[in-house]
């Protein structure tokens, strides 16, 4: 059954939720022919920062096809992407869902969801010819060059393909991945695949290596919002992407099968990349500007060589900035941080809320607020954070008491500028840092930080005695409330 009775889902596709952003205003057409080289990465970036609407370029100078940018960029549009009011109404059903029945401990945790998102969502629908398919291009018909790709940075190595949605499968489980992974454009049919150490097709790839085989990936380009962030979401290799776009829509994902490789893809895409990545073949990929504000040197990855190209007859590009915050990813990271609480919020029980804030790039820093309970119970928690999947690239944690809004991020630097003795309540280690992370003295390590900002007890060996907070006294904060016209204010 499905876990969200209703009537369909509001956007099969990406033309749909565009039309959608129209309607309720967030939507800003630029009919003056732009450059995808730098001038649209400027147009994007002003337009994020002045909070300002989803932009659809109709006239690219270079490309055959509109561009549709900061499609994410606001909280109200990713809520709409996914079909709620907000984000937390998503994390609140994955609560719902798991409280009862699931295992302790994040293997069990992860196997229990996947079983459960089998009973209760909809698995992928396969269909037999799709929009995607309206226009095949193969062999020297393939021509990369009619994707109006960015390049964003003046460093920038060439052009990119920002919001590819890879798809491949492990060569002996045949389990699926789908991942969203930057992909330089090399030619007119090759394509740098930006695989980091962590991800999971990198795993994919390394397993076909050791047998000699070449890998199938497919690339689709504008699928609909939902799988398009589903696609960056941080699921574990044993959850399937599509069964949890599933269970986002309460329906089925529409998908078909690749004309020239063993794997589907959805739909409704705008555009599909078909081919091969060869075993042992490397080539030199990057800079690129990313959103950690800084330049990614130049590194050797694996290279898609594409046979087939499909599309829409009237396809629409969707891409995606990566810059120094803030930026279209935020809203994006803001709705993984609080679909995904209450998961964590299981593994690590003594979490009461948590933030990823902006400025932090999302794996920097994570603040975490606890009902502390015992001696170093901050530290406890640090170190559960260190091995919890992906946030164990988390470089800074801050923990704040209950009653410290994570999201108040002058009220956690207050405390954590005030609260703080460093000589007790710092704790420094090392461990894996993200594959992008410029700052480490190696690469994929570094060292991390645990900044305990919770009130201290005599247990731990502050014998002074915390001193109370300031605050007014309730009966005086409702006489000014009462008498503030009174006082000639408004």
């Amino acid at each position: 059954m499905a876990l969200m009775a209703g009537p369909r889902f509001p956007y099969q596709d990406l033309q749909e939720f565009l039309a959608a952003l129209e309607r309720s205003g967030e939507l800003h057409r630029v009919t003056a022919p732009v450059d995808p080289t730098l001038e649209i990465s400027e147009i994007v970036t002003r337009t994020v920062r002045a909070g300002g609407p989803a932009l659809l370029f109709e006239r690219p100078t270079r490309g055959e096809m509109p561009v549709a940018m900061n499609i994410f960029g606001s909280l109200k549009r990713m809520s709409m992407a996914l079909g709620v009011k907000h984000p937390d109404e998503i994390g609140a059903r994955i609560g719902d869902l798991v409280k009862p029945e699931l295992p302790q401990g994040f293997g069990g945790m992860m196997d229990g969801l996947g079983k459960l998102m089998q009973l209760k969502s909809l698995p992928p629908k396969k269909v037999k010819g799709a929009p995607c398919q309206e226009v095949v291009l193969k062999g020297d018909d393939v021509d990369l060059n009619l994707l109006p790709g960015l390049m964003t940075w003046p460093e920038d190595g060439g052009i990119f393909h920002n919001y590819g949605l890879t798809h491949t499968k492990h060569p002996e489980t045949g389990k699926r991945n789908l991942g969203l992974y930057r992909l330089q454009q090399h030619s007119h049919n090759t394509l740098g695949m930006h695989w980091q150490i962590h991800k999971d097709s990198t795993a994919h790839h390394a397993v076909a290596e050791r047998r000699g085989e070449r890998l199938p990936v497919a690339v689709a380009i504008g699928a609909d919002p939902v799988v398009s962030y589903s696609a960056s979401a941080p699921l574990p290799g044993d959850i399937d992407e599509y069964l949890f776009a599933g269970f986002l829509r309460g329906e089925r994902v529409e998908m078909v099968d690749c004309l020239t490789v063993p794997l589907q893809v959805p739909a409704y895409a705008q555009v599909i990349l078909e081919g091969y990545v060869e075993p042992g073949e490397r080539a030199p990929e990057g800079p690129f500007g990313d959103h950690t504000g800084f330049y990614t040197p130049i590194e050797p990855f694996p290279v898609l060589h594409v046979e087939c190209m499909t599309m829409r007859r009237d396809p629409i590009y969707h891409s995606i900035i990566t810059s120094k915050p803030p930026q279209e990813d935020g809203p994006i990271g803001y709705a993984t941080e609080r679909i995904f609480l209450p998961l964590i919020k299981i593994l690590v029980p003594d979490i009461v809320d948590m933030h990823m804030p902006e400025p932090g790039v999302f794996h920097n820093c994570l603040i975490v607020s606890i009902r502390k309970r015992y001696p170093k119970h901050a530290q406890k928690v640090m170190n559960a954070v260190w091995g919890a999947h992906l946030l164990s690239l988390t470089k800074l944690i801050v923990i704040v008491d209950d009653d410290c809004d994570p999201q108040d991020l002058s009220e956690v630097a207050f405390r954590a500028f005030g609260n703080v003795d460093y000589a007790h309540d710092l704790v420094l280690t090392q461990g894996p840092v993200d594959h992008l992370d410029h700052a480490s003295y190696q690469q994929f390590w570094g060292g991390k930080a645990g900044v305990d900002a919770t009130r201290k007890l005599p247990t731990e060996g502050y014998t002074r005695g915390w001193p109370s907070e300031m605050k007014m006294s309730a009966d005086i904060v409702s006489k000014v409330d009462r008498r503030w016209k009174e006082y000639g204010f408004r």
